[in-house]
């Protein structure tokens, strides 16, 4: 199953945040930024990028759902992916 655009914009633009989370991370890093500092911004980027995530799985169900096709083993690999987020 693909998604189309328009269905997987909001995962991308979060996914492009997260990158530039993930950036700033790396900079403070280097730069050796205090360590609370960054673990806030990666904590901050990693939620970012599990919220993507949900909003691909979502995405993909709805789609499945809509189509009226038996996503009976669509849901069950779409379950176990969501699963590996917690």
């Amino acid at each position: 199953m693909q998604l189309r655009q328009e269905q997987s914009k909001a995962a991308l633009n979060r996914l492009k945040r997260a990158r530039g989370q993930l950036d700033a991370v790396i900079r403070m890093l280097e730069e050796g930024e205090e360590c609370e500092k960054i673990v806030t911004q990666l904590a901050a980027c990693s939620k970012a990028v599990d919220k993507a995530g949900y909003q691909l799985i979502a995405a993909g169900l709805r789609q499945c759902l809509a189509s009226g096709e038996d996503t009976a083993e669509l849901e069950e690999r779409l379950e176990r992916v969501f699963m590996s987020f917690s």
